[in-house]
């Protein structure tokens, strides 16, 4: 894992491990067994800490575009440019923002009154099920929720897409077939996960209202819970 590369890939594995872990046993023991019960403080930790790897995951994905640029635009000073220290930072700041945004989010969250029914539609601790119990005003909270998500979505997606531009730029100009081959199979796997990732994402929270049901966004947050921290090893195994 000396390689930045594999540093990423490690870090993204941890995330998806945790950001699934976080919410399929419990899913899986209310399909199975009929536990259909949560407790107050367990849902607030499953909120905070589902909130916390999804944002991790997202800035993870950016950073690890920043790398392939490197890598692809750069690769003479590559080893410079990705020393040990700048890869630590650029896992170190998303872990810090998602953890602090989620905590935030979450203790906001919680400090709501709760007076409607304790039914939650949804097969995990999401935001906006819970929002849809509480009968305190949600106008600052969610404006709040809609410019931090906002912000972290447009940065991370930018990134993604300002890098992969000066990519295929880069690649466009090989006068080599097989270098070009090189550097498209070496961002082949990351292009995959991000465009399932991202595309998840977009198609949950920026859809219209009106097109909204909640049985499709169930399935939509099963297939980003569950199915995409299972893909991902498969992602980027193809490559070898």
């Amino acid at each position: 894992l000396h390689s930045p590369m594999y540093f990423f890939l490690s870090n993204l594995a941890f995330v998806d491990f945790c950001y699934a872990s976080v919410i399929t046993p419990k899913m899986l023991g209310n399909f199975l067994f009929k536990q259909n019960v949560i407790s107050f403080n367990a849902c607030a930790a499953q909120l905070g800490c589902f909130l916390a790897f999804m944002t991790a995951e997202c800035l993870l994905l950016a950073s690890m575009a920043y790398d392939r640029y490197v890598a692809i635009c750069n690769p003479l000073l590559y080893m410079v440019s990705m020393s040990p220290a700048i890869c630590i930072q650029l896992v170190a700041v998303p872990y810090s923002y998602s953890f602090l945004v989620a905590l935030f989010h979450t203790i906001l969250t919680f400090r709501l009154s709760y007076c409607h029914s304790n039914v939650i539609n949804h097969f995990y601790c999401d935001d906006m099920p819970l929002l849809r119990l509480t009968c305190s005003d949600t106008h600052s909270k969610q404006l709040w929720t809609f410019a931090c998500a906002g912000i972290m979505f447009i940065s991370s997606v930018l990134i993604v897409f300002v890098s992969y531009m000066f990519i295929i730029s880069a690649i466009l100009r090989m006068h080599s077939a097989e270098g070009r081959r090189k550097a498209f199979s070496t961002c082949g796997s990351h292009m995959l996960a991000v465009t399932i990732f991202y595309g998840t994402l977009i198609f949950m929270y920026l859809q219209p209202s009106s097109n909204h049901s909640l049985d499709t966004d169930k399935m939509a947050s099963v297939f980003y819970t569950v199915f995409i921290p299972m893909l991902n090893p498969v992602i980027y195994t193809l490559r070898n």
